[in-house]
C-alpha cells in the first residue's frame, strides 16, 4: 500500500513538472503576464532539475515583461544560477539586487562553495560582514564549511569566537558545523571540547562526533562513543553506522563489535540500505571473512558499483596460496557486475587487474585492458600500474614497458612498478637504467623503489652500485624503513659481503622475519651452517615466528653443512611446532641433504613417500648426488626419469655427461653429447662477471674480447705455472680426449671464472677481496684451481654460483670441499 502511494506521488510529481514546462511554453507563445508566485514556482522547479536553459528562459521572460521583481523572486533567481553552476550570471544577478538581505549573501556564499571556489566564497562572506549585514546561523555554517574544506583552522577559530560573541552558540545546527570543522582540521581535542560544553545537542551532533573520531583513525574511541550514543537512546543514521563499521574493518579486534552493530542494523531494517550494506560488506572483506561478506551482498537488493568494488577488493586481499579459488571469485563478481550493466569505475578496473595478477589470468587481464580503453581510463596511474604488473608477471616485459611509456603522468608508483617488474623478469640492467632515468628527471624515489633497485644490484652482485644507493637512502632518511633495510641485507649477502650484511642487520631497531630469514640464508649460502642455526635459535628465543622462507634457509644450511639429523629435526618442527606445510623446495633440500651425505636410498625413498615422483627438480637433486658419489647405475635410471619428465632441460644432460667423465667412461659421455644434439638441447653457456670501479666485466670460456685480453692471459699462464709447481693437477672431468688441442686449452685453463679472477687480481688493490659471480655451478677443476690461486697470490677470492658461495682463503674453501 505504501509503495503504491509512493509510485502515485512520483507520477504526480512528473505530471506537475511536465505541466510547468508546457505551461511556461504556453505563456511564452501568447506573451501572457505571470505573477511573482508563478515565476518563483517555475524557477524552483528548474533549480531542482538543474535546467539552466529553462531557468534562463524564465529570467529572459521576466526582463522582457518588465516585471517588477520582489526580493524573494530575485533570491530564487540567484539560487537557480548558483545551483546550476553558472556563477558568472549568479554574481551579475546579485549585483543587480538593490536591497540585498542575508539570504542573498548566504545563497552566493554557498554557490561559490558548492562549485569549489572557496576563496571567492570567503571573500563574499567578508563583504557581507563589511556591509554590516546581520549574519545568521546559516551564514556562519557556510563559513565553517569553507574552513572545513580548506583546513584553515586559524580562520575557523576566529569564526568560532564570532559565533560565541554573537550569541549563536546555543544552536545545535552551528554546534554540528563546529564539530565537523574541527574534525576535518584534525583537531579532535577541540571536537570533544565543543561537544562536552554544549547544552544543545541533537542526534546529528552525536552522529557527527562518531564520524569525527572515525575520520582521524581513533577506532576504539569511535566504537565507545557509538555504544554510548546507543545507550542514551539517540537516533543513529546511516553515516554514523558507516563510520563505526569502517573502524571495525580497520581493526581485527573490533570485528566482534562490528558483528553486534550488524545485528542492530538488521533490527532497524537498514541492512537493505546500499551505503550501510557496502560498509558492512567492506568490514567483513577487510578482515578476510568473505563468506559473511557474500551473505551481506546477497541481502542488498540493488547493489551498485561501490558494493561490487568492496567485494572484488575483498577477494583480492586474500593473497595466501590456499585462497586462490576465492581470489578467482573476484572475476566471477566482475562478470555479474557486467551482466547487470553497471559501468566499472577506476577502482573496479585496478582491483580486477590485481585479481588477474594474483590468479595468473593473463588472457582475462588482456580483456580487461581492452575495457580500460573502452572506458577511456588508460591514463589513470593506478590502472597503469596494475597493467604494468599484469604484463610483467606474465613475462611480457616489453608490453609492460609500452604501457609505462604511454602513460602521460608517471608517478612514483608507476616507476616502482616498472622497476620491480624488470627485476622480476631478470632484466636487472634495465631496472638500474630506469632508476637512473627517474633520478635524472628530478623525481624522488620512495622506500619501495629503493628496495627494488637494491634487489637488482643484489642479483648482479653490484656491491659498488649498492653502496651508492645506500648513501642516497641514508641521506634521504630511508635507512630506517625495514623493507629497504631487508633489501640492503640481501644485496650485501648476494654480493658475498657477509660483514656488511651483518652490520646492516645488527643496526636495525626491530628486525622482522624477513630480516632474520635473509641473514640465516646468508650464512647458509656461505657454508656457515653453525652460524645459521645459531641465528635461528636466537630468532626463536626472541619469539619471532619463522615462515617457509626461514625454514628453507635453515634446511639449506643443514644440507651444505652435512647436518642430517638436525635437518630432519627442523623439517619435522615445521609442521609439528609451527604449522607450516613443507613445499617442494623444502623437500628438495631434504633430498639434497640425504644425497650429499651419501644416503641415496633414503633420498629416493623420501621422493616416493612424499609423492614427488613427477617432479624433475627433486630428481635432478638426486642425480647431482649420484654424480658426487659416483653411483653410475642409479644415476642413469634417475636421468632417464628426468628426461621423460623434462626432455628439453639441458642441466640433466650436463650432469650425466660430467658423471661419465668423472668415472672415465668417455664413450658414454660422447653418447650423451650426441643425444643432446639429436634432441636439439642446447647447454646454457657459462658466464662469469666481476665489478671493478662501478663497471662490469663479463667473460665466457676462452674469451678473447676483453680490452686487457693479452695481460689477462699472460697473468693466467704465470699463475697456472706457479700452482703446477705446488702439485696442481687437472681433475678427471677436464681430461677431454674428444676435442682439439686448441679447444682443450681454452676449456682447461680459460674457464670464465678463471679469467674474471685474474682480472680482479691485476686490477684491484691487494687488500680488496675478489668477488666473482657465475651463472653455472663451478666445476671441480676450477674449485681446486681457486684454492691454489688464493694461496700463491695471498688473496681472498669469493665466487658465487647458483648453488652457494665459495670463499677461498690461504688454500682452502669455506665449503670444506663438501659441495
Amino acid at each position: 500500500m505504501a509503495q503504491a502511494s509512493i509510485l502515485e506521488m512520483q507520477r504526480c510529481h512528473k505530471y506537475l513538472n511536465d505541466w510547468k514546462s508546457n505551461s511556461f511554453k504556453y505563456f511564452l507563445t501568447v506573451n501572457s503576464l505571470m505573477d511573482s508566485l508563478a515565476y518563483t514556482d517555475l524557477l524552483q522547479c528548474y533549480t531542482d532539475s538543474r535546467s539552466l536553459t529553462l531557468g534562463k528562459s524564465v529570467h529572459a521572460h521576466i526582463i522582457r515583461s518588465h516585471f517588477k521583481q520582489s526580493l524573494f523572486l530575485q533570491n530564487n533567481l540567484l539560487n537557480m544560477y548558483c545551483k546550476c553552476g553558472n556563477m558568472k550570471h549568479a554574481h551579475k544577478v546579485f549585483d543587480e539586487i538593490p536591497d540585498r538581505d542575508v539570504v542573498s549573501w548566504n545563497v552566493l556564499v554557498m554557490g561559490y562553495f558548492q562549485m569549489g571556489f572557496c576563496r571567492n566564497a570567503f571573500r563574499v562572506f567578508m563583504d557581507a560582514r563589511n556591509a554590516q549585514i546581520a549574519l545568521d546561523r546559516f551564514t556562519y555554517a557556510g563559513a565553517f564549511s569553507i574552513c572545513s574544506r580548506t583546513g584553515d583552522l586559524r580562520v575557523g577559530k576566529a569564526l568560532h569566537g564570532l559565533v560565541v560573541v554573537g550569541g549563536f552558540s546555543n544552536h545545535s545546527f552551528l554546534t554540528n558545523s563546529l564539530i565537523d570543522m574541527y574534525s576535518k582540521c584534525g583537531r579532535i581535542d577541540e571536537v570533544r571540547r565543543v561537544f562536552e560544553n554544549s547544552d544543545h545537542l541533537d542526534d546529528v551532533s552525536w552522529n557527527t562526533l562518531v564520524s569525527a573520531h572515525a575520520r582521524v583513525g581513533l577506532d576504539h574511541e569511535t566504537a565507545r562513543i557509538f555504544a554510548r550514543m546507543h545507550t542514551v537512546g539517540r537516533k543513529i543514521n546511516c553515516y554514523s553506522l558507516g563510520s563505526v563499521l569502517k573502524c571495525c574493518g580497520c581493526s581485527f579486534e573490533l570485528l566482534e563489535f562490528g558483528r553486534m552493530v550488524h545485528s542492530a542494523v538488521v533490527k532497524v531494517g537498514l541492512d537493505h540500505d546500499v551505503f550501510v550494506g557496502s560498509t558492512m560488506l567492506d568490514m567483513y572483506a577487510k578482515n578476510g571473512k568473505m563468506i559473511e561478506a557474500i551473505n551481506v551482498f546477497k541481502a542488498i537488493p540493488d547493489p551498485n558499483v561501490v558494493v561490487f568494488n568492496a567485494m572484488i577488493a575483498g577477494f583480492c586481499r586474500l593473497e595466501d596460496e590456499s585462497h586462490d579459488n576465492l581470489i578467482g571469485e573476484a572475476l566471477v563478481f566482475y562478470s555479474k557486475m557486467q551482466r547487470r550493466g553497471i559501468m566499472p569505475s577506476m577502482f573496479t578496473l585496478s582491483s580486477i587487474l590485481r585479481a588477474c595478477n594474483l590468479t595468473d589470468s593473463f588472457v582475462m587481464g588482456k580483456q580487461i585492458h581492452a575495457q580500460v580503453y573502452k572506458c577511456s581510463l588508460q591514463y589513470d596511474e593506478f590502472i597503469g600500474s596494475a597493467l604494468i604488473d599484469l604484463y610483467c608477471n606474465s613475462g611480457s616485459i616489453e608490453d609492460g614497458l609500452r604501457c609505462f611509456h604511454h602513460m602521460p603522468k608517471q608517478d612514483i608508483v608507476t616507476w616502482t612498478s616498472m622497476i620491480s617488474g624488470s627485476v622480476q623478469n631478470e632484466h636487472f640492467e634495465r631496472a638500474l637504467s630506469l632508476f637512473y632515468d627517474l633520478l635524472s628527471l628530478g623525481r624522488n624515489p620512495d622506500q619501495f623503489t629503493l628496495s627494488s633497485v637494491m634487489s637488482a644490484c643484489a642479483n648482479l652482485a653490484m656491491s659498488r652500485s649498492g653502496q651508492l644507493i645506500q648513501s642516497y637512502a641514508t641521506k634521504s632518511g630511508f635507512n630506517s624503513f625495514k623493507i629497504y633495510c631487508n633489501s640492503q641485507i640481501f644485496m650485501y649477502a648476494r654480493a658475498g659481503d657477509t660483514e656488511a650484511a651483518s652490520k646492516t642487520f645488527y643496526e636495525m631497531d626491530n628486525p622482522d622475519v624477513v630480516s632474520w630469514s635473509t641473514m640465516i640464508s646468508n650464512h647458509a649460502q656461505h657454508g656457515s651452517a653453525e652460524d645459521a642455526l645459531s641465528l635461528f635459535r636466537d630468532m626463536e628465543r626472541r619469539r619471532i615466528s619463522p615462515n617457509h622462507v626461514t625454514f628453507l634457509s635453515v634446511l639449506t644450511a643443514c644440507s651444505h653443512g652435512g647436518l642430517v639429523d638436525e635437518g630432519f629435526r627442523y623439517f619435522d618442527n615445521m609442521k609439528r611446532k609451527y604449522g607450516i606445510i613443507p613445499n617442494v623446495k623444502h623437500c628438495a633440500c631434504i633430498v639434497d641433504l640425504l644425497g650429499r651425505a651419501g644416503k641415496l636410498d633414503d633420498a629416493k625413498k623420501f621422493i616416493v613417500d612424499f609423492g614427488f615422483q613427477d617432479d624433475p627438480v627433486i630428481w635432478r637433486s638426486l642425480l647431482s648426488s649420484c654424480r658426487i658419489h659416483g653411483d653410475i647405475e642409479r644415476g642413469e635410471h634417475v636421468a632417464e626419469r628426468i628426461m621423460a619428465l623434462e626432455p628439453e632441460a639441458s642441466a640433466t644432460y650436463v650432469i650425466l655427461y660430467n658423471m661419465y667423465l668423472d668415472s672415465g667412461i668417455r664413450p658414454m659421455a660422447i653418447k650423451v653429447r650426441q643425444l643432446m644434439k639429436d634432441q636439439g638441447v642446447k647447454k646454457e653457456p657459462g658466464l662469469s662477471w666481476i665489478e671493478i670501479g662501478g663497471s662490469f666485466h663479463s667473460f665466457v670460456a676462452g674469451d678473447n674480447t676483453h680490452p686487457r685480453n693479452k695481460v689477462i692471459y699472460e697473468k693466467l699462464a704465470e699463475m697456472v705455472s706457479k700452482i703446477e709447481r705446488l702439485g696442481y693437477a687437472r681433475s678427471g672431468t677436464s681430461k677431454l680426449d674428444d676435442v682439439s688441442s686448441k679447444i682443450k686449452s681454452n676449456l682447461l685453463n680459460c674457464h670464465s671464472e678463471k679469467l674474471a679472477v685474474v682480472l680482479g687480481i691485476i686490477s684491484l688493490p691487494p687488500a680488496a677481496p675478489i668477488r666473482v659471480m657465475k651463472n653455472l655451478r663451478i666445476c671441480v677443476d676450477c674449485h681446486t684451481t681457486m684454492k691454489f690461486f688464493s694461496a700463491v697470490e695471498g688473496r681472498e677470492i669469493v665466487l658465487r654460483d647458483p648453488i652457494r658461495f665459495h670463499r677461498f682463503r690461504g688454500g682452502s674453501c669455506s665449503c670444506g670441499d663438501y659441495w
